[in-house]
């Protein structure tokens, strides 16, 4: 453990209006100091790093000469909100980011005012900072709206979606455009490349030394000349081009780690704007710590770390993670089908199609931050003859929910959703939690839904979606490591809608959907050994239900009970629906769903998490005996 940074300034500010006083000077110090907090908390806690170290002076800039918490900065999706935090009053607790019952890795409302607006996904801010704009403007609470949103942000729709509104309505309004030239991964696309093509360009570093009043060190005749080209850089940038036909006033590109251009631009934008403004700011994601910015991910998420050298800290596992066993089982089959090809939304790393992707170049793609065009883009895909798997994680996927129902399901293409962390994910919260997938598919006409209780059966149903062809198939897997099970050598189809019984009993039949399935084994070797064994089945498909094997366990047991990591509307709904229909509570079934508790549970471990959501092997126990109205079991002899 090392010691923690000196930081003399930095212990002066509490609160943004502590920084008022300061000089530029002194905020430069601020910010140096600002960096090395920042990266020493994060090498205790964990979590998202080149974000925030890439926007520092950003941050230091905005609270200095913005009125914070009256005006609102807005940080688009979120990850990069750490040094706000320690300069929000947060700082006696930013050692406690991702844990339970510690700050949320994201801004958020109910943790303090100086987040106005609570983000974990992208692409929001400008919509949101706009509302808030037009609240002000009709008496609602006052002050400015400032939206920082990173170029891979702006890769989304909703993004121009909302720039368009606000150029429409001509409200006093900022946008920060940080571009740092990577989202998560490089970000992709015709926005990005434009973006990218000012830091090729010569003339960008006499913009720069322009904006720091070098200019006014040439000869008259040469500042002309410079102003001109100055002039003439800024047209061809995309301020010319696009942001100023939207309605935008646009300054930049500048120097977003300088304050010397920051403050002095800043002050100027906020005593003049009257309509809608979008400052170009240029950043380094990572900048001052060397093993982030050395790294290929810029330290966008990492675990513990010692400070000095960048080494994480990393749990030993004798088992390989699920995406990791997704991606694998997706080459081998690629290798036989060359039908196969792989679609991500700018999570190519989260997903594992980076493995995919180094094995299949021309067969795999990344579009950005666009679930939307995810979606619609593997229907199309699948239309014209191709095995697309549409990989984005379940709360991503919400984004593209439309698309799934309009362009895949009516249509009964055969889109594969490879949904990546299902069910509670521990430090991202309840942003990222998995939770609706399972409802929001199942009850879509034609679409077959499945859930792997461990890594070996998550390779049969990548096997499943390749064979099926009958319109849209989804298979759901959670964040972490596998249960340590042998893989099979090659992934073989199971048969469609048929669940696994994995041991007989009596009296109670346990249900399992998804990963549960290794708390309700344990759950069950605890009532064993007080004399009740219950019937255990992995059910695999939430949709079609294996209907034979459920009615079966209905007619042969006292109790039924479902168990899946979903929110009300999932499995247990859809079985409740057969049995219903079939008559089966008309003889008096015991019948009991385990789901997620109608709330939004806060960022913990995921046991922590399943544990406040009623879901491990000890509840489960406990939900059986409840259910049969067994008070206390005795051994038998």
């Amino acid at each position: 453990m090392t010691d923690r940074p000196k930081t003399p300034l930095l212990d002066r500010v509490t609160l943004p209006s502590d920084m008022k006083a300061l000089s530029d000077r002194e905020l430069r110090q601020l910010a140096d100091e600002l960096r090395a907090e920042t990266i020493s908390a994060v090498s205790v806690t964990g979590g998202h790093l080149g974000a925030g170290l890439g926007v520092v002076e950003l941050t230091v800039a905005l609270h200095a000469v913005f009125d914070t918490p009256r005006d609102k900065i807005i940080w688009d999706v979120g990850h990069q909100c750490y040094p706000h935090k320690i300069l929000t009053g947060r700082r006696d607790r930013i050692r406690t980011l991702r844990t339970e019952g510690g700050l949320s890795g994201f801004t958020k409302r109910s943790e303090s005012p100086y987040d106005p607006f609570g983000a974990a996904h992208s692409s929001t801010s400008i919509s949101a900072a706009l509302g808030f704009a037009m609240a002000a403007d009709l008496g609602g609470d006052p002050g400015d709206a400032v939206a920082v949103i990173g170029d891979g942000s702006m890769s989304a729709g909703m993004a121009f979606e909302a720039m368009n509104n606000a150029g429409h309505l001509k409200k006093r309004l900022f946008v920060v455009l940080n571009d740092n030239e990577m989202s998560i991964a490089p970000p992709v696309g015709a926005l990005s490349s434009y973006l990218s093509r000012l830091y090729a360009e010569a003339p960008l570093q006499d913009l720069k030394a322009a904006a720091k009043g070098a200019l006014g060190l040439l000869p008259p005749p040469f500042q002309e000349g410079a102003r001109r080209a100055k002039e003439m850089l800024k047209g061809m940038a995309m301020g010319g081009t696009l942001f100023e036909e939207l309605g935008f006033s646009y300054i930049g590109p500048i120097d977003g780690h300088d304050l010397d251009q920051l403050l002095p631009i800043l002050r100027t934008a906020r005593a003049r704007a009257t309509g809608p403004i979008l400052l170009h700011v240029l950043t380094k994601k990572g900048k001052g710590y060397a093993p982030a910015e050395a790294a290929r991910d810029r330290g966008h998420a990492t675990g513990k770390f010692d400070v000095l050298t960048g080494v994480q800290a990393k749990a030993a596992s004798n088992a390989p993670s699920y995406t990791k066993v997704f991606a694998q089982s997706l080459i081998a089959q690629a290798e036989r089908d060359d039908k196969i090809v792989a679609v991500t939304a700018a999570m190519p790393d989260g997903t594992g199609l980076n493995l995919f992707a180094d094995r299949f170049p021309r067969r795999c793609f990344d579009v950005g931050i666009a679930e939307q065009h995810a979606v619609t883009f593997s229907a199309g895909l699948a239309a014209g003859g191709m095995k697309p798997f549409c990989a984005i994680y379940s709360t991503f996927l919400q984004r593209g929910y439309d698309q799934v129902v309009h362009d895949v399901a009516i249509q009964r293409l055969p889109v594969r959703f490879a949904i990546d962390r299902a069910g509670l994910v521990g430090a991202d919260g309840a942003t990222h939690a998995g939770s609706f997938d399972v409802a929001f598919l199942a009850n879509l006409p034609g679409m077959v839904v499945m859930a792997a209780s461990d890594e070996a059966e998550l390779t049969h149903m990548v096997a499943t979606a390749v064979a099926h062809d009958d319109g849209p198939i989804a298979f759901r897997f959670p964040r972490g490591d596998g249960v340590g099970i042998e893989l099979p050598s090659r992934g073989a189809p199971i048969e469609i809608g048929r669940a696994r019984l994995i041991r007989s009993g009596n009296r109670v039949a346990l249900l399992s959907f998804g990963t549960r399935l290794a708390e309700t084994l344990k759950a069950a070797e605890s009532l064993a050994q007080k004399g009740l064994m219950p019937t255990i089945v992995d059910a695999r498909f939430a949709k079609p239900l294996d209907r034979d094997m459920i009615l079966n366990l209905a007619r042969n047991h006292e109790a039924l009970i479902t168990i899946e990591e979903g929110a009300i509307g999932g499995f247990g709904s859809h079985v409740a629906q057969l049995l219903a229909d079939e008559g089966i509570f008309d003889a008096g079934l015991k019948y009991r769903s385990m789901v997620l508790p109608d709330t939004f549970i806060d960022h913990a471990s995921p046991e922590a998490m399943y544990r406040a959501a009623g879901m491990d092997a000890a509840q489960i126990e406990a939900k059986v005996l409840q259910t049969l109205n067994i008070a206390s079991l005795s051994k038998r002899a």
